[in-house]
């Protein structure tokens, strides 16, 4: 594991695939790849074969800053949630910072676990321990609580923009 003052990574993503690897995530990946950021991004740097968790697990540890990009459909990948454990466990014992990212998906249905995030959350209860749901319901309040970006169609869905907008990301 990398301690603090040796980081292998400037940021490490965390999203739900289905809702914004082909969208948001690439450009604010580009973007941030363009001015020299290195990015762990999980479809990127696993080389073919290895063990999926532990390397995961280990490019959160060894990254800076973790940016969590919530979406509608956050809530419903198990592996998303537990990144997001991990990712606030690193925060707490390392100092690292988290920048969340609520792309269309409300603040407050994260923190509060409402919406389509409650009911992702309501499907994991018959096939995951009481102690694990609520680890995942304390990172997201948790998570969601930190100063962010609110992302709800505002550049009429140029993403793009939103990474160059003065304020954002780039």
């Amino acid at each position: 594991m990398a301690n603090l003052y040796s980081p292998c990574y400037d940021v490490f993503l965390n999203f739900r695939g289905k809702d914004v690897r082909r969208t948001f995530l690439d450009h604010l990946y580009k973007a941030l790849c363009d001015v020299g950021i290195n990015v762990f991004r999980d479809d990127d740097e696993l080389p073919r074969g290895e063990d999926i968790s532990g390397s995961l697990l280990e490019a959160i540890e060894e990254s800076k800053i973790s940016l969590v990009v919530f979406s509608k459909n956050y809530a419903s990948s198990k592996w998303c949630l537990n990144e997001l454990v991990k990712i606030l466990e690193c925060k707490e014992k390392l100092g690292q910072h988290i920048f969340p990212i609520f792309y269309d998906v409300d603040p407050s249905e994260v923190r509060r676990q409402t919406g389509k995030i409650g009911d992702s959350l309501a499907k994991h209860e018959s096939n995951s321990s009481p102690k694990q749901l609520r680890k995942w319901k304390a990172a997201l309040t948790a998570v969601a609580n930190l100063s962010g970006f609110h992302l709800q169609n505002n550049f009429n869905g140029s993403e793009v923009k939103f990474i160059d907008y003065p304020g954002g990301i780039g």
